[in-house]
């Protein structure tokens, strides 16, 4: 493995983004709507022609955009994503994103994968199997990658350390950055009694190239991170709390469920940029 990649500075003026779905497609080909940058799940636009491709190419060619994956599994014991990384490697050097991410999650056994991002445990053998993987990602890219902490429904009497402390040596190990999803930090107090400002607290302030904020669903079992609708005024708490620490952050609304009309995406969008702009001149 080659050494870890010297991390590269946060891209300016982004501000805030939104996720770019087909729902969209038609606003962003004919019009350019009012966002800083967009996000796409990178595993749509895997094909070498089509449809998706072309509206990629399209926004690629008017915004800033960032591949945002959910199927390499890096945590798994099993291996076998070469093929997934050699497209993932092919769209990238295409479209030359802002940011490459991935899940800091598992999904992947005898020869089967799992349509989840798995959570780990936090111990010293997964870390240090998934430091491993992701050196050999950000090898194989070429490129410093973000990876992104997960919403739970079970935490493991094994683990170790943290949330935080994992994600924080992760980063420390790997050079890699860090996308800190604060709705998942907050799913994942309200599910197990796991400590948001905490985790925050714990990753370094230089880690932290990118924010998630998302809707969830309250059941009566627990939290679910459906990303189906608005923020929730706790997160939006929360996001205070990571800008204040870790400044003006380039960050995403993500709505993948329930998808509403586009003017909704961007207003949420607004209300993340507007608490950009005040962490900015405090």
């Amino acid at each position: 493995m080659g050494a870890a990649p010297v991390p590269a500075p946060v891209p300016s003026g982004l501000g805030a983004g939104i996720g770019l779905r087909a729902t969209h497609y038609r606003e962003f080909l004919e019009g350019r709507p009012a966002t800083g940058w967009l996000e796409v799940h990178s595993e749509n636009y895997f094909g070498t022609g089509g449809y998706d491709l072309h509206v990629l190419r399209h926004v690629r060619s008017r915004y800033p955009v960032s591949l945002h994956g959910v199927g390499l599994a890096l945590g798994s014991i099993e291996d076998g994503a070469d093929r997934h990384v050699a497209k993932l490697k092919r769209l990238a050097d295409a479209i030359e994103p802002v940011f490459v991410s991935e899940h800091i999650c598992w999904g992947r056994a005898r020869k089967r994968h799992f349509n989840d991002l798995l959570p780990l445990p936090y111990t010293r053998p997964a870390l240090a199997l998934m430091a491993a993987r992701v050196e050999q990602l950000q090898d194989a890219l070429g490129r410093r990658v973000l990876l992104e902490n997960v919403s739970a429904y079970l935490a493991y009497r094994a683990s170790e350390m943290t949330e935080g402390e994992f994600v924080a040596e992760l980063a420390r190990r790997t050079g890699c950055g860090v996308l800190l999803d604060v709705n998942n930090l907050y799913v994942n107090q309200v599910n197990h009694g796991a400590d948001a400002l905490a985790a925050i607290h714990a990753i370094p302030t230089g880690a932290v190239a990118e924010i998630h904020l998302a809707g969830h669903l309250v059941t009566n079992a627990c939290v679910i991170d459906t990303h189906g609708d608005r923020v929730v005024e706790p997160v939006w708490r929360l996001y205070e709390a990571a800008l204040a620490r870790f400044g003006a952050v380039p960050t995403l609304i993500e709505w993948d469920t329930d998808i509403p009309p586009l003017e909704v995406l961007l207003a949420e969008a607004a209300r993340a940029q507007s608490l950009m702009s005040e962490c900015a001149y405090a």
